[in-house]
């Protein structure tokens, strides 16, 4: 693989122990990647040292999820952009462009509203619009990872039949990661999409003021649909079609989406 080794390390916060991986100079700009639920940082395995060939990429594992400490409170996404800003602040990162896929982009967003001093631009990827219709529709549906836990180990295949239709069938390498990364959440697995659900992004996101890229995965059910809603509330925005992109976008095509990130930094210089 191209690019920067990736360095790996733990910042001691608030919470306790937040876990984070990073690729390029500290030097240079700084870019800070949020997860999907329940997965962590792995998501950007592939392209953190895409992006670190250029800027100082960094993706932490959500306070939850990954190796990061269990979260101390009830999952929420203002908990997270807090913690978020917390680690940029250790890191010595005054200001950086913040990526954020799923999950991550609806942290990225209250990030943008709640610290806009330190987020330079957004790019959010199969982000949701979060209104009181996401709502009322997010509380009649059925939990979208949870299983109940099995003595013969069947609650792992539930897992994988679960999530199967939404990723490409020629890469069981991707299910296995979510799988993995599903198994490690300490508390609700489903804890992520209850905080998105819960969310009122309609009253934060008139306070993003910073250019923002929304990538949209064609294939993506689940956030496909919100793109062009989430673009219209943002004050300077633009939407940038990932083909072939279903829900694991960033691990399935992280060439295309390090090229999309890129292009729309190096727009900004």
């Amino acid at each position: 693989m191209n690019g920067p080794d990736i360095r790996r390390a733990f910042a001691d916060l608030s919470v306790g122990q937040v876990h984070y991986a990073c690729a390029g100079e500290p030097s240079a700009p700084a870019v800070l990647f949020l997860h999907q639920t329940p997965r962590s940082w792995t998501e950007y395995r592939a392209v953190l040292p895409l992006v670190g060939q250029r800027y100082f990429a960094v993706a932490m594992d959500t306070v939850g999820f990954g190796d990061s400490a269990p979260a101390p409170w009830v999952p929420s996404i203002e908990h997270w952009a807090s913690v978020a800003a917390e680690l940029l602040a250790a890191l010595g990162i005054g200001k950086a462009h913040v990526v954020g896929h799923h999950t991550g982009g609806v942290i990225a967003v209250e990030l943008a509203a709640a610290f806009p001093e330190h987020v330079g631009s957004l790019v959010l990827s199969s982000t949701p619009f979060t209104d009181a219709a996401f709502r009322a529709a997010r509380a009649g549906s059925k939990p979208i990872d949870a299983v109940e836990r099995s003595g013969d180990g069947a609650h792992l295949l539930q897992m994988w039949r679960n999530r199967q239709g939404f990723y490409p069938a020629e890469r069981p390498d991707l299910l296995e990661a979510f799988v993995l990364d599903a198994l490690k959440v300490r508390g609700d697995l489903e804890g992520g999409h209850r905080a998105v659900a819960s969310y009122r992004m309609e009253e934060r996101i008139g306070r993003v003021t910073q250019p923002v890229l929304v990538l949209r995965a064609p294939d993506d059910p689940f956030a496909s649909p919100h793109a062009a809603e989430l673009a219209a509330h943002l004050q300077d925005a633009r939407i940038v079609d990932i083909e072939g992109g279903m829900v694991p976008l960033p691990d399935q095509l992280p060439d295309a989406f390090a090229e999309a990130v890129l292009d729309f930094l190096d727009g900004l210089e």
